[in-house]
């Protein structure tokens, strides 16, 4: 590979990792050859105007074809921002909200902010948000150029999500200053056995687990673990190929059809706790700058509760801030464990913990060392904005300087609820899995839980409604407890309405329901009674891992008819406290502000100490 076909294969953009597959080099050896040849690209400015006039919009590309560089790198000390890349499914618009608020924060204290990012469909990578916008992708090998072109004072990782996260460790190796949380902490986070090591040393509680790298070495594990289990390659986006597996055929399955499993790649294998109650936690530390552990500050954003049990992703699951449901010595043990692991980790910035509650144990399913999806919704509800103080952190301010020491107890209900792409995908099925599906979220604020609830089911576009039909329709578990929904629904003076199987349950109760055929036994249908609009409210369980035709397609329509549907108990369970609270006093309307002091005030006030076994007080709108 001589400079001729080096340099024109860089001109065609072929990437340092692709040169090192296609001769069999590594990449650091094509890196260092590119070097010694004083082969590195040059930076051109984004011709905003399209020429008609003189374009000053700090947007620039790489390019090889060896012309002017206009970058025009300054004297300031800079920090470099690494965006979330593309837009998907699992990482989208609120790891830029971060993004975005880092740049602000930053630029406020003096520094010269650079914004990486290669997706021009975002808030990040408008031309007033940082001083410079780089439009490349999100490889080690375009983040160094960028670095030592500007020459930068440091870079943070922590805001894009995974996959800037993921590049940490290889940056700081080539001399990047990463700011914030260390790269061995975030690898002791992302590596199951350095991992499982510091939560023995600690004394927190995991899922039983294994690592796989092999169909044999999975199929064991799983034995051992007894069915059901959670499986997931490492270092993943989305919860992307996650799966819940229930037998041995479906963990072959998987393990030859979902992921390619290697040493380098393994596949982790929990053992997976149902019914567990799952609880997101969004801390902010400044334990990374001092010397000693002990020192410096851990302060919880925010405790959210899932509706849903655990199984459902956390980006696709309904949560409720304060938590409505666990005790307070529940809420103190998740506490007391979030703190712990942020002085172990010696967090500056933000971290995201996932626990699992079963049986009165708190487990800890994942730690993830940087922002998570939730800290806009957290910083939303309890008026902070976590992400901006967390950008100061990491430049070096600690918390006590800021006036964020203690947490934030809202005096009312905030509820997350996600909203999905179905209506555009006909027959997709709707069911919630460990994968994420979803595309947004909203909020919904209220004193009363209910009308919180509520009021997230219609941003979300399915309106709750106030009387009508209800079709219900679950699995041989959820038979009995669904009884006790359906009662509650019929005192509302709702009507029931039931495939055989659950309609025998609900009359055995003695409850009055109207019976409808399955498809396949003839007519009306539930099918044909959400068509004719005389259904207003579904509630499905799904009867098993392979979802039969008759439930897709009553599922699928009901989203297409926007008609809303819940798929567990626990949701229909919300479903029914939001239609009594909107049955018995309405709602109302007050802006976000309204709910909480502007930021400064915020910061200063200390919270009065709260319980979470009782329901806030506050504002009744």
């Amino acid at each position: 590979m001589d400079v001729t076909l080096l340099t024109r294969a860089k001109a065609l953009g072929f990437s340092d990792r692709q040169i090192a597959h296609l001769t069999g080099w590594t990449e650091d050896a094509v890196r260092a050859e590119r070097r010694r040849l004083g082969l590195t690209p040059s930076y051109r400015l984004v011709d905003t105007c399209a020429a008609e006039f003189e374009a000053f919009t700090p947007y620039f590309y790489s390019t090889y074809d060896r012309g002017d560089d206009e970058s025009r790198p300054s004297g300031r000390r800079k920090i470099m921002i690494l965006g979330g890349g593309p837009n998907r499914i699992g990482q989208g618009i609120e790891f830029d909200y971060c993004c975005v608020h880092a740049a602000f924060a930053l630029k406020e204290d003096g520094f010269e902010t650079l914004m990486v990012n290669s997706n021009p469909e975002t808030v990040s990578t408008d031309y007033d948000t940082s001083d410079k916008l780089y439009f490349e992708p999100l490889t080690l090998e375009d983040v160094l150029h960028i670095y030592e072109r500007e020459r930068c004072w440091g870079a943070i990782a922590q805001f894009g999500g995974q996959t800037p996260l993921n590049l940490a460790l290889g940056l700081q190796k080539n001399g990047v200053r990463i700011l914030g949380t260390s790269p061995e902490s975030i690898e002791i986070a992302e590596d199951r056995k350095l991992f499982a090591a510091m939560l023995d040393q600690l004394g927190i509680p995991q899922p039983p687990n294994g690592i796989a790298t092999c169909e044999p070495e999975a199929l064991d594990h799983a034995r051992r673990l007894s069915y059901p289990v959670l499986v997931r390659p490492s270092f993943v986006l989305g919860g992307r190929a996650m799966r819940i597996v229930y037998t041995d055929e479906e963990m072959r399955h998987y393990m030859r059809f979902a992921v390619e499993a290697s040493p380098e790649h393994p596949v982790l294998v929990d053992k997976f706790l149902e019914d567990a109650t799952e609880v997101d936690v969004d801390c902010i530390a400044d334990v990374g700058l001092q010397d000693d552990p002990n020192q410096g500050a851990v302060v919880v954003g925010g405790f959210l509760e899932h509706i849903e049990f655990a199984g459902v992703h956390s980006g696709d699951a309904t949560m409720v801030l304060p938590p409505h449901t666990l005790a307070p010595e529940t809420v103190e043990t998740l506490r007391r464990h979030t703190h712990a692991m942020a002085r172990k980790l010696r967090i500056a910035g933000l971290m995201n913990v996932q626990y699992a509650v079963k049986d009165g144990t708190v487990y800890v399913l994942e730690v993830n060392p940087r922002a998570s999806r939730t800290v806009p919704f957290v910083s939303k509800a309890i008026g902070v904005p976590l992400a901006r103080l967390a950008a100061q952190v990491m430049a070096g301010k600690t918390l006590a300087q800021l006036g964020f020491t203690r947490e934030i107890h809202p005096a009312y209900w905030a509820v997350k609820e996600s909203v999905f792409p179905f209506r555009r995908f006909p027959g997709q099925d709707i069911l919630l899995s460990p994968e994420m599906k979803s595309t947004g979220e909203v909020m919904g604020l209220d004193a009363d839980l209910g009308i919180a609830y509520a009021k997230s089911q219609m941003a979300a576009g399915a309106e709750l409604p106030l009387h009508g039909r209800v079709f219900i329709s679950v699995n041989d578990a959820d038979k009995a407890r669904a009884a006790d929904i359906a009662r509650e629904f019929a005192r509302l003076d709702f009507e029931l309405v039931a495939t055989s199987g659950t309609a025998r349950t609900l009359e055995q109760a003695g409850l009055k329901v109207q019976h409808v055929f399955k498809l396949s036994e003839g007519r009306p249908t539930a099918v044909d009674l959400l068509k004719n609009r005389e259904i207003h409210l579904v509630i499905n369980s799904p009867s098993g891992q392979i979802p039969r035709a008759d439930e897709v397609r009553i599922r699928t329509t009901a989203v297409q008819l926007n008609i809303p549907i819940m798929t567990t108990l626990s949701s229909a369970k919300a479903a029914l406290l939001g239609i009594q609270a909107l049955r018995k006093s309405g709602y109302s309307v007050r802006p976000l502000q309204d709910y909480h002091p502007p930021c400064s005030q915020a910061l200063s006030k200390k919270p009065a100490p709260s319980s979470a076994s009782n329901p806030p007080t506050g504002p009744s709108s």
